[in-house]
Parts: structure tokens; sequence; C-alpha cells
């Protein structure tokens, strides 16, 4: 009976054991507390790596099931949205111990890709957002991104299985547009109010996708065809050995359509045996399929442990982003 339990459990310690050893990294090396609870409590911040380590093992032993994965992803996603935004309302109101440096900036996932462009630099976000697509592939736009959380509760409901017409043609257009003003913003060295308009109707826009549009087709529509970063994604995520593929098993019931909101399973997807670029390997179809033809690749591991290893990845990235992430 022990051996059993220990077996069940025991993968549920690795993202335990990674969590907690690359927050102990950031809370020894790094001089200004990064840790929250540091800043309000002494020694407090190994209190907080504590917390968010089990967390980590706890969603994982949840996340495993096929049948719970959709429910937690979700729910993790929200939570960790929820907490970064109350601690910049905090930071707003000026309890600047919430803020990461004290110097604001626009929480929009747009101004990961524009500000790089604008500075000429590859500062601190485009690092982070690039090793986290090689570790964990898409894992960004489906358990990461503050952002994409709440298009994914705006667009809770039963999927519609028609298409997005012209998507591709849109989400290029608007990742053009965004570069190309960060270009001239640049190259004509306009005043800060041209950056700060720039920057809200980028944010207005999107916030007004995520409330009228996606509730209204019951899909990410600012993820899959309005986001710059999400379009990035579609194609850094090659850099990452995580796929996602339909094997000769699938009887093209079509079920899984009605599944993914990312716009990645469509007719011609399944007949072509692989989602679309859109896929973010959320995992949420995998339950819907009967004849388990939908299965998660990593070079030369099986299905089951190509899935286990993703999730132990990117819930880790998870745990530690909620106790990191902070304007």
């Amino acid at each position: 009976m022990l051996l059993e339990k220990i077996k069940k459990y025991k993968q549920s310690f690795i993202p335990v054991v990674i969590t907690g050893v690359l927050l102990s990294i950031v809370q020894l090396k790094v001089d200004n507390p990064m840790i929250i609870l540091e800043r309000f409590i002494n020694r407090g911040g190994w209190i907080e790596i504590a917390l968010l380590s089990l967390y980590a093992g706890f969603l994982f032993f949840k996340m495993k099931d096929v049948n719970k994965t959709s429910y937690w992803r979700k729910f993790s996603w929200a939570v960790f949205s929820i907490v970064f935004f109350i601690q910049l309302v905090l930071g707003l109101f000026g309890f600047e111990k919430f803020l990461m440096s004290g110097k604001l900036h626009f929480p929009i996932p747009a101004m990961i890709a524009a500000g790089a462009v604008y500075r000429f630099e590859f500062s601190f976000m485009p690092i982070l957002f690039l090793s986290t697509v090689l570790l964990s592939g898409p894992a960004w736009c489906s358990q990461l991104c503050y952002f994409g959380a709440w298009d994914n509760i705006a667009a809770l409901g039963k999927t519609k299985n028609t298409i997005l017409k012209n998507k591709n043609l849109i989400k290029h257009s608007f990742l053009f547009l965004v570069i190309f003003t960060a270009i001239i913003l640049r190259i004509f060295n306009l005043p800060l109010i041209y950056i700060i308009v720039f920057a809200s109707i980028v944010g207005i826009t999107g916030v007004a996708i995520i409330v009228f549009i996606s509730p209204k087709n019951k899909k990410m529509i600012h993820c899959i065809s309005y986001c710059p970063i999400g379009t990035l994604i579609m194609y850094f995520k090659q850099i990452s050995p995580f796929r996602m593929h339909i094997d000769n098993s699938c009887t093209n019931c079509m079920r899984c359509t009605g599944y993914c909101k990312y716009d990645a399973l469509s007719k011609n997807d399944i007949q072509k045996r692989k989602p679309a670029l859109s896929c973010t390997y959320c995992g949420d179809c995998l339950v819907s399929c009967k004849t388990d033809s939908i299965k998660y690749k990593f070079l030369n591991l099986s299905s089951e442990a190509s899935r286990n290893l993703y999730l132990i990845i990117s819930i880790s990235l998870h745990a530690i982003f909620l106790g990191l992430a902070r304007i």
C-alpha cells in the first residue's frame, strides 16, 4: 500500500523541487528581495517559496489526470492573473513594496515586442519570454500570460465549430502595425505622450476584444487573432522540442473541435493529423478524444512521458511566475 502511494505521488515531487530550487537561488542571490513576503517579514521569503513549491506539486498531481487538466489549468491561470493585477493596483496606490522595481510600465503583452524594438535592446522581458518558449513551447499563451487568463474566462462555454475567417491576415497585420509604430516612435524620437497614447490604444483595443468579441465566439479571439506575442509564439515555439500531433487512430469524429479555444482543431487540421500553429499545447482537447489519438511528443519519449514532462516544466514555470511576476 505504501509503495503504491509513493509511486502515485513521486512525480509530483519533481515540480516541488524545481520550483523550490529556482526560487531559492533568487532568494539567495538577489540583494533587493524579489520574493514578496521577504519584503514584509524577515526570512518570510522562505515560507513563500515552500508554499509555492507545494502548490506546484499539487497542481501537477491534479493536472496529470486528463479529466481534470482543463479545470485546474484555467483555475491556476486565473489565480496568477488576479495576483499579478492586485499587486499592480496596490503599487499604483503607493504601496511600492508590491512593485518589482518601483518603475511602472504598461502591463500589455504587445509591449514586450514593441518595447524591445523601440529601445533597440534585448532587455529582461524579451529574454524571459524566449527562455520560457524554449523550455515550454507555447505555455506562455495557456498558463503564463496575465492578460490571456481573462480572454480564457471570456471565452468560457461551448466552443463554436466555425472557423475564424482571415485569422492569419488579421494577426500578422496587428504584429506589423505594432512593430512599425515602435520603429517610427524610435526613429523620430517622439515625446513620451505619443508612446503613452500608442500603448493605451493597444491595451484598450485588446480589452475591448476580450469583453465583446471573445464571449460571442466562445474562442480566445484576443490571443489568437490580435495579440502580437501570440503571433510570435506560433513561430518561436518551434525552437522547443515539444510537439502535439494526431496519430492515425483518429476516426475524424470532430469531437475535439468543441474543446479548443485556440481555433487549432478545424476539420482540415484533423484530417492533416496536425493541430494548427495556434495550438498552445494546453491539453484541454485530450479528454474529448475517445481513441486517445491526440498526443504530446518530446524527442523519443512516450506520449505519456512527454505529457508529464511538459506538465512538470509548464507548472514549475507557472509557480515561479506567480512568485516573481510583478511590474
